[in-house]
């Protein structure tokens, strides 16, 4: 009977979608449309996700625009994005939004990168825990007599692998982040 890793690959898996998606909203030197997407808008009572009340766009390397769907909630939209906190300049007309993003200063950056260096930690602390938790499934099984000795160190060796892999992985979305905050 062969160990199923695919809980842990699923693990690996999904702490890479979510790392991806953390750094996503970490802004680089470019403005993005993904950067708004964790604003959430007043709109018609309930809170509603930025892009269900209008179009996000780029204006230019540094300005975003949002162009709403009923001109009655640009003051809500304005408002959502301040109160976001972003370190933006936000305003507004008849039409939509225009956020500005500044320009990023080396302290800005280092900043960014202390952020994005603590998402990458926290991404592989995820790994441990689940590596901890398929180790410990494993000397269960093999304390239960269901896998021999020999097995059990097979499949700690194939498990290493897998979370050696999944941490290389996040390394060079890492690696990858903190060379965009750079530029």
């Amino acid at each position: 009977m062969a160990y199923d890793f695919s809980h842990l690959k699923q693990k690996i898996e999904d702490t890479e979608i979510w790392l991806r998606k953390e750094f996503q909203g970490i802004r680089t030197g470019r403005a993005t449309p993904t950067l708004l997407d964790n604003i959430q808008v007043e709109s018609y009572g309930s809170r509603v996700p930025l892009n269900q009340v209008g179009n996000v766009g780029v204006e230019d390397a540094r300005t975003l625009r949002v162009n709403v769907w009923n001109a009655e909630q640009v003051k809500d939209v304005e408002k959502a994005v301040t109160d976001a906190n972003l370190g933006v300049g936000v305003s507004s007309d008849e039409n939509g939004v225009r956020v500005t993003f500044p320009e990023l200063t080396s302290e800005r950056r280092d900043m960014l990168i202390k952020l994005s260096k603590d998402k990458l930690e926290e991404a592989r602390v995820s790994l441990r825990n689940e590596r901890d938790n398929v180790w410990n499934d494993i000397q269960k099984q093999e304390k239960n007599s269901e896998i021999s000795e020999d097995e059990k160190f097979s499949y700690k060796n194939e498990m290493q692998k897998l979370v050696d892999n999944g941490n290389k992985s996040l390394d060079e979305i890492g690696k990858k982040k903190e060379e965009e905050i750079k530029l």
